[in-house]
């Protein structure tokens, strides 16, 4: 290789020297518009399946500025109930794309606060940024503790894709939480590059500053853990989340259902998602218990 590119024409080794450090500044710079596809338009409310909610400003604290506001849904069960799930989205869209997900929750008896990170629906801030994401993802923590007052341990974590690298993040840091559901999701930022051939001629580790590494937090969980997963995922593979599932301390339930997709799970199959969500409860009671 080095033999035929010193046979190349000197300003031909230059351009193509100039090109690929341009090509990997550009990928420093601007890899969270690769990662994040936010939206301002919600397409849906939840009154649009007849749940009625409130509309919560959450404030997140910013550097030598005043503090943002993200917005979110909280949507009681319609029972009185102890469960709460705090639901993280994944990188799509915002939460108009997820009320039918999130209802499906309320249809088993948890009321959830649904949230929108900065940059995201109707929440302040411009484009997001992993540090970001995280510090919203506490924000809403921090309402349903501190403002709403329940109880760490009627607390549920769920994320979706992205949102389930979110959740991993916050249940590493709220140890007592009553449990994490972790959906379609990865091991990591960099896991997910490395099925990528086109980067491979780039020094990804240098470069990657967005890097959700689920798998180095996994250790630090002390709640019960599902994960769940479609046999059929064609934009993050499935044996991530056995990967993920081996490298999670006990309680733990690995879920895995044929023919879903990455965004279709519930509705491929319900039955099997509910009956793997009510398990996490009866885990989550347990482990209190003792």
């Amino acid at each position: 290789m080095i033999k035929y590119l010193l046979k190349l024409p000197i300003w031909v080794i230059l351009s193509s020297v100039i090109a690929y450090i341009c090509s990997c500044i550009f990928l420093f710079f601007y890899q969270p518009r690769l990662i994040f596809f936010p939206s301002a338009n919600l397409e849906k409310t939840p009154l649009y399946f007849n749940i009625s909610y409130q509309d919560v400003w959450l404030p997140v604290e910013v550097p030598n500025k005043k503090s943002q506001l993200i917005h979110a849904w909280w949507m009681k069960a319609d029972k009185p109930s102890n469960k709460v799930l705090l639901y993280l989205h994944g990188n799509g869209l915002n939460i108009g794309a997820n009320i039918n997900r999130a209802n499906f929750f309320r249809e088993l008896g948890f009321s959830v606060l649904l949230i929108d990170y900065r940059g995201y629906g109707r929440s302040q801030g411009s484009f997001p940024r992993e540090s970001q994401v995280y510090q919203d993802a506490v924000a809403a923590w921090n309402y349903l503790h501190n403002k709403q007052k329940i109880p760490s341990e009627q607390i549920f974590i769920y994320g979706h894709s992205l949102g389930g690298a979110i959740a991993v993040d916050l249940a590493a840091k709220k140890s007592d939480a009553a449990g994490l559901i972790v959906e379609s999701s990865f091991t990591s930022i960099r896991d997910m590059v490395a099925l990528k051939k086109m980067f491979s001629i780039f020094p990804v580790d240098l470069i990657l500053t967005q890097r959700f590494e689920s798998s180095k937090k996994l250790s630090n969980l002390k709640m019960p853990v599902l994960f769940i997963h479609g046999l059929n995922d064609s934009t993050v593979p499935a044996f991530m989340s056995r990967n993920l599932y081996t490298l999670a301390p006990e309680p733990k339930k690995l879920v895995m259902i044929p023919d879903a997709g990455h965004n279709d799970v519930a509705e491929v199959a319900p039955h099997e998602y509910e009956q793997a969500v009510l398990s996490l409860v009866e885990m989550s009671k347990f482990a209190a218990a003792n």
